[in-house]
């Protein structure tokens, strides 16, 4: 089937969309367990992003599960397939000059190196968003620690599936330790000094 199909590329450049908008885009990849804070890093970004007359969208894993990735549970197999949507979406918002921020689990190294490799060099940012279990536990925001230890949740991340830690992130926020605001601006800070943003 892949054989008849052929890729088109655009009359319109990247980089004539870059200048368009005013700035860079890249696919900001929070990644972290489950209650660590990335939702809300997320879109406490998007809002400054706004502030600031940055186009951007963001791709959260609850609104994605709810729609797009609808078919898929999650088990180990559904969740590669999950993180590989993602990835490809992710591109195609990048390639249409838009900072792409996208709030998933995503437990497995493998593949958000597999999403990395779709895009072009400082085009993924890996933001790890780092608080330990205890701490995660004890924000629970939406009851599923409670449930999987009480085990109405199978595969659930950090209790019984495997979460590995990103060993070199562009960004490492230990989110037990700064609040949101800071943890902005360690952002901005990281997407000025890399020519994303250049205000």
């Amino acid at each position: 089937m892949t054989n008849n199909l052929t890729w088109h590329s655009h009359t319109v450049t990247p980089q004539q969309r870059s200048q368009l908008k005013g700035h860079g885009s890249a696919l900001v990849w929070f990644t972290g367990l489950s209650g660590s804070g990335k939702s809300t890093l997320a879109n406490a970004l998007e809002r400054r992003l706004l502030d600031l007359k940055v186009h951007s969208f963001l791709l959260d894993g609850d609104n994605v599960r709810l729609g797009l990735n609808g078919d898929l549970g999650f088990g180990d197999e559904d969740r590669v397939e999950n993180i590989r949507r993602i990835g490809e979406v992710g591109k195609l918002f990048v390639a249409s000059g838009t900072l792409c921020l996208s709030a998933f689990i995503s437990p497995f190294r493998e593949d958000r190196d597999r999403v990395r490799a779709v895009l072009a060099p400082g085009q993924f940012i890996e933001v790890f968003v780092d608080a330990p279990l205890a701490v995660c536990e004890q924000r629970d925001p939406k009851g599923l620690y409670r449930r999987a230890r009480a085990g109405e949740i199978a595969h659930f991340t950090g209790i019984d599936s495997d979460y590995e830690a990103p060993e070199r992130p562009e960004i490492h926020i230990r989110s037990d330790q700064l609040d949101t605001g800071e943890a902005v601006e360690k952002i901005i800070a990281y997407l000025r000094r890399h020519g994303v943003l250049r205000l």
